[in-house]
């Protein structure tokens, strides 16, 4: 090796001088045979014997000491890992352990390269004299027994042929004498055993004194060193070094360049796994005209994928059969019975549902393939077991061979396969009876509703792929889930599962639940805005329900239709829905049914700006929710409740009862109806003039809603927010907002609600003098009201226009705006907002130099208006102006005055909710 090694060793130096050849760095090592008994050896005689000495000088015995392979130039990624491994072989780490790593993976995830670049990395520090490597070939038919891996590594240590000990512990006394000698020379070797299946093979091999060793293993062989599990790549590194790999057979080859997208699918169809990554790399190589989307559909498709990773030299099946090879029959088996999960994962319990087994046994054989990584503990949540995806097409097509032997295997893999559909939909009944209303039978196999949603959750993905296995799975579970999903805000999972529900009536003929599908499509499809298709799916439901004279589930209908109609904006086909569900209810006894028709009754009344009606609905729900002890629904009615309260303009009466909505979302753990409770606190608190608090309320609904992927919502809590940010002067903020708002808005199609955001959008351009901006905003938002039909909010926006008009100095227009809001408010019979509407226009006479009677009229109008709603403040302010107009009339400013703090403190119409 020549020269001094700069490794760190223990002890104390020898005082005696070294003969030559002996522990001397770069020279040749005798063997030492130091402690060796010779106990057969015989006396040849006694006395004195004269004898003649010949001494033959041999030339020194090569070592190879120099075993690392170069890495391949694609190697990448796996910073984390080979610091962990570095950690463990730097001679100036902490502790006194050996300085051994075990390298623990499944076949082809790269566990040699990594300990070639760990090797490789420790040299370049100085940190070893040499290498040893021998290849243990632990899951060949014949793997290396470890009396041969210590011939190999004592020939590499210079060892001559004939001094090498028989096979026994001798191989073993003369590799750790060999390598004491070599510490004691200052030398430093790892020791690299490649390709280990089992302890045995290994613990003969482990250096004494300051060396290292690496171990590579498909098992983790516990007790040896710090065991280290090496996982695939990720994608980005994947990527890297599929394009190294083409580019190492043609520079020129740009297809990843030139298509990062087909890439990508290249690198998950493979599991980002070096092995399967450096075949399909090589069969790129071999079809150099194939782009990689073609590549990525063959590999994407699940039957024949290991096909595809073949290429003529390696195959990924090859390698996953010698794993499974080493496996007992018991463990084979339960591989293959793994695959008859539909799901990513399984549970211990569902694992024994399949194996038919007693549960310890069961686990057993799950930590033993575990040990050999052909499936992985749940990193997230003990007792949960997954399988790679190219490992679960090698386990299926294991399956379908066993199953291929004749009609007794097959119809054991079906049974398992139906115990474990059968397993997961009554496991799903159960914990769906805990989101029934009260009163009703609740399954006593999950103690309450938080057992019950953590079993939910965990199982979801399972679930919903069961529900796609048969077609009484999809019915069963398209009914079990609904409460759960929709409780969850998992919307695209629920319009998924019920349309398995209705599919499955249809193929089963099952007339009895197909309304009952048609009707919860319909309300999924509500949730996700499609409202048409919402439409007709609870009129089909509807007209299926009187067909077979279900009244019960015909109320169900009309109400789940009304809510529909409510959002189509068909207010009064909403009401008489409503009327029609709550009439039903009550003609069936159903109090709990209802509550839910009066509560959906008042919102439609709000709509309507029936407020005292609406009042008296929510306040019938309310009261029935509590009579029949649902404390969740009666959230929704304190919500409601609330609402209807604010436009009433009884502020301290909303608080409260949003207050109390909110202690009631947050008891039952609705995450999703907190956020709305947050929401309409926060705009009650506005208009209490808690600016501060509001902007808490509606940053906190913010944040709930962005946590449950609402956002629809979320956009409803940016606007609410931009409104309280107006009022505490933090217009950049507040503009921010808004335009947030407004893209969440026109993300999720809600022309109407956009319409909104661009009104208060141009409320704050107004407050940052950007006034064309703020005209073009009224004027869009006027465009969306009129598009949606919504006269109300079209007047707020004329309002608002006005105001845009007059900051332009443009009064004719400005008045014009300005009467036509006051026409609609008055029609509309919003008195409060009419208040607001002859205050701008008497506002914008005064700008513009009006005769002062048309001023006073102005405010004398807005006054009655005001008293009108009951807002005697307000009522009072425009007096005070009306008075002001009485001055002589060469005092009046002319051209442009603007409006006083408090008239424009009024004078905008927020859409915030």
């Amino acid at each position: 090796m020549g020269g001094k090694s700069s490794a760190k060793r223990k002890g104390k130096k020898s005082g005696k001088a070294q003969k030559q050849g002996q522990g001397r760095p770069g020279g040749a090592v005798r063997n030492d045979y130091r402690g060796t008994g010779f106990a057969n050896s015989q006396v040849v005689g006694n006395g004195s014997l004269k004898a003649t000495t010949y001494v033959q000088q041999y030339a020194p015995v090569p070592t190879a000491l120099d075993a690392l392979p170069a890495l391949p130039q694609e190697f990448t990624g796996r910073a984390d890992d080979l610091a962990f491994i570095l950690g463990v072989l730097d001679p100036d780490r902490p502790g006194d352990g050996p300085a051994v790593a075990v390298l623990s993976g499944w076949g082809g995830v790269g566990k040699t390269t990594l300990a070639y670049a760990a090797g490789h990395a420790a040299q370049q520090r100085d940190w070893f004299t040499g290498v040893l490597l021998v290849d243990l070939r632990g899951y060949d038919p014949h793997p290396a027994q470890a009396e041969d891996a210590l011939e190999a590594l004592l020939r590499s240590l210079g060892v001559r042929p004939e001094h090498l000990p028989p096979p026994g512990a001798g191989r073993e006394v003369l590799y750790r004498s060999q390598l004491n000698v070599r510490q004691a020379a200052g030398e430093r070797l790892l020791v690299v055993a490649d390709n280990a299946s089992a302890l045995a093979q290994v613990q003969p091999l482990l250096p004494p004194g300051h060396h290292g060793m690496l171990v590579t293993s498909r098992h983790g062989l516990p007790g040896l060193g710090r065991i280290r599990t090496v996982n695939r790549l990720q994608p980005e590194d994947a990527v890297t070094l599929l394009e190294a790999a083409l580019k190492k057979s043609d520079s020129d080859d740009v297809r990843v360049e030139e298509d990062p997208g087909a890439a990508e699918r290249v690198v998950l169809a493979c599991g980002c796994l070096p092995l399967a990554l450096q075949i399909t790399a090589a069969l790129l190589a071999q079809d150099p005209d194939q782009p990689l989307s073609e590549r990525a559909d063959a590999l994407s498709q699940t039957e024949g994928v290991l096909d595809g990773l073949n290429d003529g030299e390696r195959s990924l099946r090859a390698m996953f059969g010698q794993s499974l090879d080493r496996l007992s029959p018991q463990e084979q088996d339960l591989f293959r019975l793994l695959s008859l999960n539909p799901g990513p994962d399984i549970a211990t319990p569902a694992a024994v549902v399949l194996t038919d087994q007693p549960q310890p046994a069961t686990e057993r054989l799950l930590g033993r393939l575990a040990a050999s990584h052909l499936i992985e503990r749940n990193p997230a949540v003990r007792g949960r077991w997954q399988m790679h995806d190219l490992l679960r097409a090698y386990a299926n097509e294991q399956a379908e061979a066993v199953k291929a032997r004749g009609r007794d295997p097959r119809r054991r893999y079906d049974q398992a396969h139906t115990r474990l559909i059968d397993h997961y939909t009554e496991h799903a009944k159960a914990a769906d009876t805990h989101f029934h209303p009260p009163g009703s039978t609740v399954s006593s196999r999950f103690s309450d509703r938080e057992q019950a949603l953590a079993w939910f959750d965990a199982e979801r993905e399972n679930l919903i792929a069961t529900a796609h296995t048969t077609p009484q799975a999809g019915l069963d579970l398209g009914f079990a889930l609904g409460r759960y999903l929709g409780w969850r805000r998992r919307l695209q999972d629920l319009v998924v599962v019920r349309s398995l529900a209705l599919d499955a009536c249809k193929t089963l003929n099952d007339t009895r639940n197909e309304a009952g599908a048609w009707n919860n499509l319909g309300s999924t499809l509500r949730e996700l805005r499609r409202f048409d298709d919402s439409h007709d799916a609870h009129k089909t439901a509807r007209d299926l329900y009187q067909q077979t004279g279900d009244t019960h589930g015909q109320a169900s209908a009309w109400n789940n239709l009304g809510s529909t109609l409510n959002e189509l904006r068909r207010f009064d086909d909403s009401h008489d829905a409503h009327k029609t569900a709550r009439d039903l209810y009550q003609q069936t006894g159903n109090t709990h049914g209802e509550a839910g028709a009066w509560n959906n009754l008042g919102l439609v009344l709000q709509e309507l700006r029936r407020f005292d009606d609406a009042l008296h609905a929510h306040e019938t729900a309310r009261d029935l929710y509590q009579q029949t002890g649902d404390t969740h629904r009666e959230a929704t009615a304190w919500n409601n409740l609330g609402l209807v309260l604010q436009e009433l303009r009884r502020f301290d009466d909303a608080h409260h009862a949003h207050q109390t909505d909110l202690n009631h979302c947050q008891q039952t753990g609705d995450t999703h109806g907190e956020a709305g409770a947050w929401n309409n606190l926060g705009s009650a608190l506005r208009e209490l003039r808690r600016f501060d608090d509001a902007l808490h309320a509606h940053e906190t609904a913010r944040d709930l809603y962005q946590q449950t992927g609402d956002t629809h919502d979320e956009a409803g809590a940016w606007d609410n927010l931009g409104s309280a940010l107006q009022e505490l002067r933090r217009f950049d903020d507040a503009h921010h907002a808004h335009e947030t708002a407004r893209d969440l808005y026109q993300q999720t199609g809600d022309t109407h609600d956009e319409a909104g955001a661009w009104n208060n959008l141009g409320l704050v351009l107004q407050e940052l003098r950007r006034f064309d901006d703020a005209h073009d905003a009224h004027e869009t938002a006027r465009d969306l009201y009129q598009q949606t039909g919504d006269t109300h909010g079209e007047a707020g926006a004329w309002n608002n226009l006005g105001a845009a008009y007059r900051d332009l100095d443009r009064f004719d227009d400005s008045l014009a705006a300005g009467r036509r809001a006051v026409e609609m408010l008055v029609v509309a019979e919003d008195w409060f907002r009419t208040g607001e509407a002859w205050g701008e226009l008497a506002t914008t006479l005064t700008a513009a130099g009006a005769d002062p009677v048309q001023v006073r009229d102005a405010w004398n109008e807005s006054a009655t208006a005001y008293t009108r709603a009951g807002a005697d403040e307000e009522a009072a302010a425009s007096r005070t102006h009306t008075d002001s107009t009485k001055i002589p009339e060469e005092q009046l400013l002319v051209g442009g005055c603007p409006p006083s703090e408090e008239s424009s403190g009024n004078a905008g119409t927020s859409a915030g909710a």
